[in-house]
């Protein structure tokens, strides 16, 4: 699976970090002709659900996902995230840890994303695509 990893150091502190890259309907903000739909009752935690639907009009694909491991910060923070879906399956790893020097924290987002029937050489391409789409994403996020 191509897998890609994106680091971003933000002035936010862990808490407030955090409280945004697990505000799954802030990501689909980010992400042109998406929208996300939680299925679950709050607050956020293991077993949480949500479907991003990308698409225009009838045209897109569901990306569902499962919380799957969810620690909250305790001084850092992490969630797994576990794709569901037809067309997209693979998780996602976000991880929020304080700055070791100054204030801030950093968010890493680890991610290993599979677009089902894209025949293995186009792994590359999709890593790029995918570091380049969530890297814009994050730094939207925590702006």
């Amino acid at each position: 699976m191509p897998e890609f990893r994106i680091t971003h150091r933000t002035p936010l502190p862990v808490d407030e970090a955090w409280r945004r890259v697990t505000d799954w309907q802030r990501h689909a903000a980010q992400v042109p002709f998406t929208r996300t739909t939680v299925l679950t009752d709050g607050p956020n935690r293991e077993g949480t659900r949500f479907v991003a639907r990308t698409g225009i009009g009838p045209i897109g694909f569901d990306d569902p996902m499962e919380v799957t491991l969810w620690e909250p910060p305790a001084p850092a923070a992490r969630c797994r995230l576990t794709k569901t879906g037809k067309a997209l399956t693979g998780w996602a790893e976000i991880e929020v840890q304080p700055a070791v020097r100054g204030t801030g924290s950093y968010v890493v987002w680890h991610e290993d994303l599979r677009i089902v029937r894209l025949p293995r050489f186009m792994d590359q391409l999709t890593a790029r695509a995918g570091h380049l789409v969530f890297g814009y994403a994050l730094r939207r996020i925590l702006k």
